[in-house]
C-alpha cells in the first residue's frame, strides 16, 4: 500500500511540475540551493509554446523573496552582465529556455536560503496565456554549475538596471 501511494505522489508531482493547461507549458523548473546569508538566487525552466505569440510579463512568489525581476545576462568582453527585461517574447511553436548564464527569473531579497530538496510555488504572468501557476523544486548547486554555459563564471559579475 505504501508503495502505491508513493507511486501515486510522485505521479502528481511530476505533473504539477509541467505546468499549463493550454498552448503554453512549463517544463523542468528548478532553483539552486544558495549559501546562508544570500539575499538573491534564480529560477530557471523552459516554455514550450505551442500556440500563438504570448509575452512573459511577470513572476512572483511572495513568500520566498521582497522582489522578482525577468533578467537576462549579457558577456560583455570578460564580463558577465545581468539586466532586467521588461516582458520576454514567447514566439508561437517555440520553445524558450531560462537557464544559468541566460534567461532567468531573479528571486531578490529572500526571505530564507533556498535549500535542495524542498520546493515553493512560482506565479507566472502571461499577456495572453494569463496566471501559470509552478512548483519549482530546489536542487544542489553543483547540479546547477553543471548546466551553466563555459563562460558563466569567468571574469566578474556586475548586477543591475540598463
Amino acid at each position: 500500500m505504501k508503495s502505491f501511494l508513493f507511486s501515486l505522489l510522485f505521479t502528481c508531482s511530476a505533473l504539477a511540475l509541467a505546468a499549463g493547461s493550454g498552448a503554453i507549458q512549463i517544463a523542468k523548473p528548478q532553483a539552486a540551493e544558495t549559501p546562508p546569508g544570500a539575499k538573491t538566487g534564480a529560477v530557471y525552466f523552459d516554455v514550450v509554446n505551442s500556440g500563438e505569440l504570448d509575452r512573459l510579463l511577470s513572476a512572483e512568489a511572495k513568500d520566498i523573496a521582497g522582489s522578482i525581476e525577468l533578467h537576462t545576462t549579457l558577456l560583455e568582453g570578460t564580463l558577465m552582465k545581468m539586466r532586467q527585461v521588461e516582458a520576454v517574447d514567447l514566439a508561437a511553436g517555440e520553445t524558450i529556455s531560462f537557464k544559468p548564464g541566460g534567461l532567468h527569473v531573479m528571486l531578490i531579497d529572500l526571505k530564507q536560503p533556498l535549500q535542495a530538496g524542498q520546493s515553493f510555488p512560482l506565479t507566472l504572468h502571461l499577456e495572453k496565456a494569463g496566471v501559470l501557476q509552478v512548483t519549482v523544486p530546489v536542487v544542489k548547486r553543483a547540479a546547477m554549475m553543471d548546466a551553466m554555459p563555459p563562460h558563466h563564471g569567468q571574469g566578474h559579475a556586475e548586477h543591475g538596471k540598463p
